[in-house]
């Protein structure tokens, strides 16, 4: 059965958020969590796994696919049980862009980093995708385990700072690890050392990068969160140094 397809509008402009507009009946599903707001009418319900499995031993599969990248066992459904239109809207817990990508334009399957997967319409399948590479199974910090989105509807992702696509033609693009958002399944996806010892040692880009070849599309972030992270961090004890520093100055005159 074809997924619904949603209507939808993106706000903001540095940290958008999206809103969903379904019709009575519809349904869309959501990263445990990842709820803004919602009007009269929204009924949710939160399941282990994407839902798109029926038993307890489906169920338990379903949850598991999703346990081991790391992700939240539960995913949350929100339907409108009303008589008329509703909205509900959702939002990632750090600033960036809400990208959609319609799976059905990508062969059906959508392969993207374990955090970028925001909501999506129901009866989209959310699992895992291993690589077959070993040199991504053995240096992939956001490597190894992916997740892997499975429908024909319409699924939104969130990315922090710009979003930039890139559509290859048999080609090769080489990005940031922590860069890479998603890819359609089509690519070829493999993890390997950035470069030379002093590359990897001086050169401030990381010490590995991801190499995706053939024909597909691939969505890169500008700012990752954990890049961000760690300049607030340092910037947070430089400060608080400085403070110290400072007290200890005026203690000794």
């Amino acid at each position: 059965m074809p997924s619904p397809t949603l209507e939808y509008e993106i706000l903001g402009s540095s940290a958008q958020s999206v809103e969903i507009i379904l019709a009575p009946g519809e349904t869309v599903i959501a990263e445990a969590g990842a709820m803004n707001y919602m009007t009269e009418g929204i009924r949710f319900d939160t399941r282990m796994g994407d839902g798109s499995t029926s038993g307890v031993f489906g169920k338990l599969w379903g949850a598991g696919k999703r346990w081991i990248p790391g992700e939240s066992l539960f995913l949350t459904p929100f339907t409108n049980d009303s008589g008329f239109r509703a909205r509900v809207g959702f939002a990632a817990p750090y600033p960036g862009t809400v990208v959609p990508i319609e799976l059905n334009a990508v062969g059906g399957r959508l392969v993207c980093q374990k955090d970028a997967f925001l909501c999506a319409a129901y009866g989209t399948r959310v699992g895992i995708s291993f690589s077959k590479r070993i040199g991504a199974g053995f240096f992939g910090g956001e490597g190894f385990i992916l997740q892997q989105l499975e429908g024909d509807g319409l699924a939104f992702l969130h990315a922090g700072g710009t979003i930039i696509r890139k559509d290859l033609h048999d080609e090769t693009l080489r990005l940031d690890t922590g860069c890479l958002v998603a890819f359609s399944s089509a690519l070829e996806y493999d993890i390997g050392l950035a470069g030379g010892l002093k590359s990897m040692l001086f050169g401030g880009e990381g010490l590995l990068l991801a190499t995706l070849k053939g024909t597909g599309t691939v969505w890169i972030q500008s700012l990752p969160f954990s890049r961000l992270a760690e300049r607030i961090y340092l910037a947070t004890f430089k400060a608080r140094e400085e403070v110290r520093a400072g007290g200890q100055l005026r203690a000794t005159r």
